[in-house]
């Protein structure tokens, strides 16, 4: 049995396909696109069906679209019209730009949003874009529509948590900025079944508030969030009394978002461009930390409610790793797993998961995320069919481990394209800028060559059975981070050894490689070590500013060309500049 899993109710639009309950493929359409975050100059443009994904993911497959079983849509538009006709002021996924034209919290967009929404599935029975055709034809708008089920979008992402976790028993809590009512769930996975506890809906919403403030200091989208957990680090709590007064919690495991007046409390915003003074960095550190206040007393309800050693998180606010690290060692659970591609597009995901999950017979999970590698990969004859049309110099490697530990170990900085493509916005070592964390000149290096500002971290990715001699998890638990989603701190006697991906408050997010996840990778770290002792390599993102990740070839060649990486390591090939 195949299910198609399918967002494009927000942005960050993906698809999923499951076979019989394990997956078969998921990828973001913005990386066929290259349009990133599927954010255009006018709003209704994100909603686009993600055709390009849906056709890779068929490909994957191999089947079309009219052999498919069952289409899951990771909204529910009954629930969003019932709220507007009852009179409820629902905010809706829009730029800033458009938003502000919005009267009492709503938008002029809202009939459009929802017409679209509710016609999904006829706009995916009149086809794809004609060169992608083939998979699409024959499926016909009534096959379409007895296969087709609008999916609650917190129950979405709820399922892509408990379904692709490791547990067969856990606590559930999904944070984002809006769904159609909802904006955090908690539940309880046991025994099979699933139970939504509680829900807080719009307007409260941990997410809307971390947008207002990304907006505020300045940064270009609301998806910008993660710069300002960056940006917390340089900062003291300044205003703390203030951001208690906009986030108050009911005592009872909710919370409450009251008018933010962010100008009237800390004065005019910060302009796109200008420089970060102290109470912008205050600002960040407060709402950071008034956030993992929040989230603690949250996690500490559910934990009561549910007795559970476990908890699985998704949602946005889920992608913040240092709130993820203070929860892990601070909160309640044993044990804290976050779904990788925790934002919007893992809801294409979720929806797949839970209706396979419903409509199999057998039922029941037969399937875990250990990794995310779930994107298009590209053979080594493909690989050197196009550097050949492309007319690039380039050498076949004998070891491509070695050979890159080689050029790494001289300080170099690589494109690194191997295997198929991670799933979600984290580079994991299948499309990656790869760099040696020896010198601490390589962080400035790295963000310079990506167009980034001055205070972002760098990420490190270390062998999962050392990771505990050079980072502290501060726990006794050994450190499991395959999807670098938690922060750890880095241990003292180390901190000099790997100065580029030590962020200023002594912390970095780590990324675990076991040779069971990504053989490849492993023994580029075992051959690196060998040169230099150190089982640790600078992992970021295979992209430069306003691009997403790379994915296929020709990404990588065009984004090698047009930065200043010093080779590309592309499959079993090496490409370098000319001297």
């Amino acid at each position: 049995m195949h299910t198609l899993g399918i967002n494009a109710a927000f942005h960050d639009c993906a698809a999923a396909l499951i076979c019989d309950g394990k997956v078969v493929a998921a990828a973001e359409e913005e990386r066929f696109t290259r349009v990133k975050h599927g954010k255009r100059p006018v709003p209704f443009s994100t909603w686009q069906l993600p055709y390009n994904a849906i056709d890779y993911c068929l490909g994957e497959a191999g089947i079309h679209l009219r052999d498919v079983d069952h289409i899951a849509y990771s909204f529910a538009p009954q629930l969003l019209q019932a709220g507007m006709e009852a009179g409820s002021s629902i905010a809706l996924p829009l730029e800033p730009s458009a938003a502000g034209a919005a009267k009492d919290g709503g938008s002029p967009w809202d009939p459009l949003f929802l017409s679209y929404i509710v016609n999904a599935p006829r706009q995916l029975a009149d086809g794809a874009p004609h060169h992608l055709q083939s998979r699409f034809s024959g499926a016909g708008l009534e096959r379409i529509m007895q296969r087709w089920q609008f999916t609650e979008h917190h129950l979405a992402h709820e399922a892509s948590a408990f379904l692709a976790s490791p547990y067969d028993e856990t606590a559930v809590l999904t944070m984002d900025g809006r769904g159609e009512r909802a904006s955090t769930s908690y539940g309880h996975y046991a025994g099979g079944k699933y139970k939504r506890i509680r829900q807080i809906d719009l307007p409260h919403s941990l997410g809307l508030l971390y947008e207002d403030v990304t907006r505020y200091l300045g940064f270009l989208h609301s998806s910008d969030e993660y710069k300002v957990m960056a940006l917390a680090s340089y900062g003291k709590p300044a205003y703390l009394k203030e951001f208690r007064e906009i986030l108050s919690s009911d005592g009872a495991g909710g919370y409450a978002l009251h008018p933010s007046r962010l100008e009237e409390r800390f004065g005019p915003a910060r302009g796109r461009g200008q420089e970060f003074e102290e109470r912008h960095m205050d600002i960040a550190r407060s709402l950071q930390q008034v956030l993992e206040e929040t989230v603690l007393e949250m996690a500490q309800w559910l934990h009561r409610g549910t007795h559970s050693p476990n908890l699985c998180m998704a949602g946005g606010v889920a992608l913040n790793c240092v709130m993820n690290a203070r929860l892990a060692n601070d909160g309640p659970f044993q044990n804290v797993w976050v779904q990788p591609a925790a934002g919007d597009a893992g809801t294409a995901l979720g929806a797949a998961l839970w209706l396979d999950f419903n409509k199999r017979e057998k039922g029941g999970r037969n399937w875990a995320m250990e990794h995310a590698f779930l994107g298009p990969g590209y053979h080594d004859r493909e690989i050197e069919a196009f550097l050949q049309r492309s007319h690039v110099a380039y050498r076949r490697l004998k070891n491509v481990a070695e050979a890159a530990a080689d050029l790494l170990a001289q300080e170099k900085i690589l494109g690194w394209f191997q295997g198929r493509m991670e799933f979600g916005p984290r580079a994991l070592g299948a499309r990656s800028i790869l760099a040696s964390p020896r010198d601490a000149r390589m962080q400035a290096r790295l963000n310079e060559l990506k167009d980034r500002e001055d205070f972002r971290p760098v990420a490190p990715l270390v062998i999962e059975e050392q990771a505990h001699e050079w980072f502290d998890s501060g726990r006794k638990a050994a450190i499991d981070a395959p999807f670098m989603l938690f922060v750890y701190d880095v241990l003292p006697d180390k901190a000099a050894l790997i100065p580029a991906v030590c962020h200023i408050d002594g912390t970095a997010r780590v990324q675990t490689v076991r040779s069971s996840q990504h053989g490849l990778l492993y023994d580029l770290l075992r051959a690196f070590e060998e040169r230099t002792g150190v089982p640790v390599l600078v992992n970021t993102s295979f992209n430069t500013r306003g691009e997403p990740v790379v994915c296929s070839p020709r990404d990588a060649l065009e984004c090698f060309w047009t930065s200043p990486l010093d080779a590309l390591v592309i499959g079993s090939f090496l490409v370098e500049k000319p001297r």
